[in-house]
């Protein structure tokens, strides 16, 4: 995710400083944005030289003290509060006078984030889907504090990058995912009770309701564990019993099926 959001805005013309949780993984997230751009110039999607001069863009870097300079910092790690807001309190101690702090969260409130952030007033939600330089939109978050200048920097940010944009209220898993999320679970429910095959729910989404991709792949695509976190997020900040997590999808995350990036998932990779 944040190779994809790193990719799209050097595409836009912009700067990038490309932090991981050491610059070896940084860099490696530059390497995978440099094979994905290979492989379009070889379809002759892109121009090599455009290809070059977009690489150029983005600077690994080992720490945030580079980000000083940055006009708009996004993070864009696990879905786990605790590791976002370690982040923010980290780069706040660097984030500039006029700079905008944004999360990609898909599911944590923003205003409570946001308690973790230097100033709330600049602090928004920015919530980019996967894969980033392929779909189109992003779902902005404003939270209580979040100004009206702080959203202007972000829909310009946004218009640069041709995506569309969303305003969603400041609630758990916001629009896409409050939608989203009870269909997959229930989907993983009827896995569980044998209503039917993984395989035979997505045919039933995908060609009945003409859905491009069905719920379980679509899972194991986001990454099981991510999708547990927001159902979590869901249950915890609602109260509704109908955004309990499956025991199916706790049971498949305890054993490391987190779907395609580990191999194995509602579907074997």
């Amino acid at each position: 995710m944040g190779a994809g959001i790193a990719q799209v805005s050097a595409a836009a013309g912009y700067h990038v400083y490309l932090s991981d949780i050491d610059l070896a993984k940084a860099e490696a997230g530059k390497a995978n944005i440099a094979n994905a751009l290979a492989r379009l110039v070889a379809k002759d999607k892109m121009g090599q030289v455009e290809a070059d001069a977009l690489m150029s863009r983005i600077e690994p870097v080992a720490n945030y003290e580079p980000m000083a300079e940055a006009g708009l910092i996004i993070e864009a790690a696990t879905e786990r509060e605790d590791i976002k807001r370690k982040i923010f309190e980290a780069v706040g101690k660097i984030l500039g006078d006029q700079a905008v702090l944004a999360s990609n969260t898909s599911s944590i409130p923003i205003t409570r984030l946001a308690q973790s952030s230097p100033d709330p007033k600049r602090f928004i939600g920015v919530h980019f889907f996967i894969p980033v330089p392929v779909m189109g939109l992003i779902e902005i978050i404003r939270g209580l504090a979040t100004t009206d200048a702080t959203v202007d920097i972000v829909r310009q940010y946004g218009a640069a990058l041709g995506k569309q944009l969303v305003f969603a209220n400041d609630a758990p898993g916001f629009i896409v995912n409050r939608v989203l999320m009870p269909m997959i679970n229930e989907a993983i429910y009827c896995v569980m009770e044998g209503v039917g095959t993984p395989d035979a729910i997505d045919t039933v989404m995908k060609l009945g309701m003409n859905h491009p991709m069905g719920p379980l792949t679509l899972a194991d695509f986001i990454g099981l564990d991510t999708c547990l976190a927001i159902l979590e997020v869901l249950h915890n900040g609602l109260g509704d019993p109908k955004y309990r997590p499956c025991p199916l999808l706790r049971k498949y995350v305890a054993a490391g099926w987190y779907g395609r990036k580990s191999g194995r998932g509602f579907y074997q990779y």
